[in-house]
């Protein structure tokens, strides 16, 4: 029983030494435990870290591609990944919600009231 503790505790020494490491590169980890506060979407009222934020829906991939190639190459700081990344996430999201009440500010009028409570209840009669 004590080789085999050993054997255990040798193995999760050598794991958190880094002798086996997760692949995780030090910008990778910077990236993680770097967070901001959002305040727009799903992140409103949440520390987010940059990482999870390069890796959300208001990134696209090739931007995503672009900012960590240039932060890996130590073209950009973590600070500038950061501004950039929360200006990004901020106007992405700020308009998507504009768009969303968007129609219904665009739409006016009796008219226009009229056909949207025309259209609703369509899908309901054919059942």
């Amino acid at each position: 029983i004590t080789v085999k503790s050993s054997n255990q505790d040798t193995a999760t020494a050598a794991a958190e030494e880094g002798e086996n490491p997760p692949k995780e590169e030090p910008w990778e980890t910077a990236l993680k435990t770097t967070v901001v506060d959002i305040e727009v979407g799903e992140f409103r009222g949440h520390r987010v870290s940059v990482w999870d934020l390069l890796h959300s829906q208001y990134i696209p991939e090739e931007n995503r591609k672009e900012l960590l190639e240039l932060y890996e190459a130590g073209e950009l700081t973590l600070e500038q990944v950061k501004t950039v990344v929360s200006t990004i996430v901020t106007r992405t999201a700020a308009a998507a919600a504009a768009a969303r009440a968007e129609p219904a500010a665009l739409v006016s009028g009796p008219r226009a009231e009229s056909a949207a409570t025309e259209a609703e209840p369509t899908p309901l009669h054919e059942d």
